[in-house]
């Protein structure tokens, strides 16, 4: 099934090179055929399949006239080759945005739910501005300056995921100590608290709790995020950060195993408009 995007780049490239593959063997045809045609060699045709781009239109277009397709089709995969080159709101906060975390943004412009769980922070996407500056205080590493331009770049995160035409559904289950700790003072906590119940509210977001005295509980060992996607063409990822940088994992046993241990904890946890009372 063709799928056009809109979205971000890496999400279009994996799309269109996994439709190109699936046009070519459609077509009976060999990466030695498409050598012999003069229109990529097979390296070349690797990373095009692949989703490692980039994508030249006339590279597709050869490539649709190859494979024998219509013109519909032709039409349809050379718009998400130049969707390729499109740039995202990141791109105007590399200063600011480590690399690894780079892809992440991009493929939050196209999923549909993300479910995360996070034993000390508020999610990204439902942070308040002055939680999201106390974080950003708080790292040695950053000037006021950069401060800053961490504070306007969650925003404009925020910003772009409520501009979708199809909302982003968010699950998040959170541990006690999330709400527990005073991360910008008291106030803020309580207008943070306060933020969080009107996501639940306004139904863009479920939200659970971890009470204390659940005690032991299967996701102890550490935060994730596991974006998932309408289509076939995105298999879904499980995403790990740490100090050091961002894990990507799209292996299906893997990704299966965090969402079975992301259903057991939402199940144990409080709704938190049960939790706050």
């Amino acid at each position: 099934m063709l799928c056009p995007m809109s979205t971000g780049s890496i999400v279009v490239r994996r799309s269109l090179g996994r439709q190109l593959r699936a046009a070519r063997l459609a077509a009976k045809k060999s990466p030695a055929d498409v050598n012999a045609a003069g229109i990529a060699s097979t390296t070349k045709l690797n990373r095009l399949e692949t989703g490692q781009g980039p994508y030249r239109l006339a590279d597709v277009r050869a490539l649709c006239w190859l494979y024998g397709l219509d013109d519909p089709t032709t039409a349809t995969l050379s718009e998400m080759a130049l969707n390729t080159a499109s740039e995202g709101w990141w791109e105007t906060y590399s200063d600011v945005l480590p690399s690894w975390f780079s892809m992440y943004a991009e493929l939050e412009t196209a999923a549909t739910e993300v479910l995360s769980w996070d034993p000390e922070l508020v999610p990204g996407l439902l942070q308040l501005p002055e939680y999201t500056r106390a974080l950003a205080e708080s790292d040695p590493r950053l000037s006021a300056q950069q401060v800053e331009r961490q504070v306007n770049m969650r925003s404009q995160r925020q910003a772009a995921v409520a501009a979708r035409a199809n909302p982003l559904r968010i699950r998040a289950v959170l541990g006690a100590g999330v709400l527990a700790r005073h991360v910008g003072g008291e106030e803020v906590m309580k207008h943070q608290r306060q933020t969080l119940e009107m996501a639940v509210h306004d139904g863009r977001a479920a939200i659970g709790v971890i009470p204390w005295r659940l005690g032991a509980h299967p996701a102890m060992q550490g935060a994730f995020a596991l974006l998932r996607f309408a289509s076939e063409d995105h298999p879904d990822v499980v995403y790990l950060e740490t100090r050091a940088g961002g894990r990507y994992v799209t292996k299906e046993d893997v990704v299966e195993d965090y969402l079975r241990l992301f259903e057991i904890i939402e199940k144990q946890s409080t709704p938190i408009e049960e939790y706050v009372a």
